[in-house]
């Protein structure tokens, strides 16, 4: 894991190996499009700089996760840029980092970068890191509700609208996330009646078609 310009080795240099591996397991990129990429898709970086980036790139490298190769589609007296993509060892890694789910990943930090992957991600871990976001959340609730009462009283009109929304912000998302949660449920549910075949072909019980048919052959 590299270092950045945050210190030893950071939960933040972590997150950003998980999201540079998942945008090269779409597709290789240059440098700049990846930070572009990071930048705009990804909440998280979006002060990223080049001097966090390339390090993290030359780590991985190392690591034998992504390598590196010339734009075949450059000519000219211009130094070639450099193209990054994913080695079979890179994305075994990628495949073990979705399978975690850990505490830290409910973070703020942490937990966009972990649903802009969801498509790969299984549906237990996916649930896993939903509900432990969502009480991440409800704890804040409680924290916030708490100070509101207390000071309330002696907050200018101002700072009061500030706290309400950010009270209302954290109120919003935990619906967000009851909805994604029940959405999971639901295809759980779906999937295990499809693998088990328990879907009903008629609203009427055997019994009464048996009675049914039987009085039919009386008359």
């Amino acid at each position: 894991m590299f270092v950045d310009k945050w210190g030893p080795v950071t939960r933040r240099g972590e997150v950003l190996e998980l999201a540079v591996l998942g945008l090269l397991h779409e597709s290789p990129m240059h440098g700049y499009e990846l930070r572009k990429r990071l930048t705009a898709q990804l909440g998280a970086f979006r002060a990223l700089s080049y001097g966090s980036l390339y390090p993290c790139l030359k780590d991985l490298v190392r690591r034998g996760w992504i390598a590196e190769s010339t734009d075949p589609t450059e000519s000219g007296p211009r130094r070639s840029k450099i193209v990054y993509q994913l080695t079979a060892d890179g994305k075994e890694h990628f495949q073990n980092l979705l399978a975690e789910a850990s505490p830290s990943d409910w973070d703020d930090e942490t937990f966009g970068v972990r649903m802009a992957f969801f498509g790969r991600t299984d549906a237990d871990t996916r649930m896993r890191i939903l509900i432990g976001r969502r009480g991440r959340l409800e704890e804040r609730l409680d924290t916030l509700r708490g100070s509101f009462s207390r000071t309330r009283e002696r907050l200018d009109d101002y700072t009061l609208a500030l706290q309400n929304h950010g009270l209302d912000s954290v109120e919003r998302e935990v619906r967000w996330l009851n909805e994604l949660i029940d959405d999971e449920r639901n295809r759980k549910t779906t999937r295990t009646t499809a693998s088990t075949g328990t879907t009903s072909t008629s609203s009427t019980p055997s019994s009464s078609r048996d009675t049914t048919r039987g009085n039919t052959e009386k008359e």
